[in-house]
């Protein structure tokens, strides 16, 4: 039992499953972020470009009378597209996060190593003899 503790502190004390929690974290705040941009901001221009079209109230009686169950396909429809929007919504995002990160690592790296002028093998950068054939590398 004791190994089995040890085990696990050793797990629950790893810089991964730290990591891991910060991410679910600031995951839960970013889904706050992006439901309000889909329902509050885009969900509303489609609505205006679609003539105003709610889906969510479709349904297929099952039987007759008040208390009849209902097929509410429509919710479904609502679920399928208000999905595909968040989707969207978190492409472009983590596309133009991604976009700002690869201009940053756009430095040049510098060259480790150069090309003998006798024999034309490459050799390391710091080198003055080369090793194939001892030519003499300014």
């Amino acid at each position: 039992m004791k190994g089995f503790i040890k085990e696990f502190k050793e797990f629950i004390s790893k810089g991964n499953v730290m990591d891991m929690a910060v991410g679910v974290i600031i995951g839960g705040a970013f889904t706050a972020i992006v439901n309000s941009l889909v329902g509050d901001i885009i969900t509303p221009l489609i609505s205006l470009l679609t003539g105003g079209m709610d889906f969510s109230g479709l349904s297929i009686a099952l039987g007759s009378g008040d208390g009849a169950a209902t097929l509410n396909y429509g919710a479904f429809i609502t679920a399928i597209i208000n999905f595909l929007i968040i989707a969207l919504v978190i492409f472009l995002i983590i596309k133009a996060i991604n976009n700002l990160s690869k201009k940053k690592d756009e430095t040049p790296a510098e060259p480790t190593t150069k090309i003998c002028p006798r024999c034309c093998s490459e050799i390391d950068i710091k080198a003055t003899k080369c090793p194939c054939c001892t030519a003499d590398i300014d």
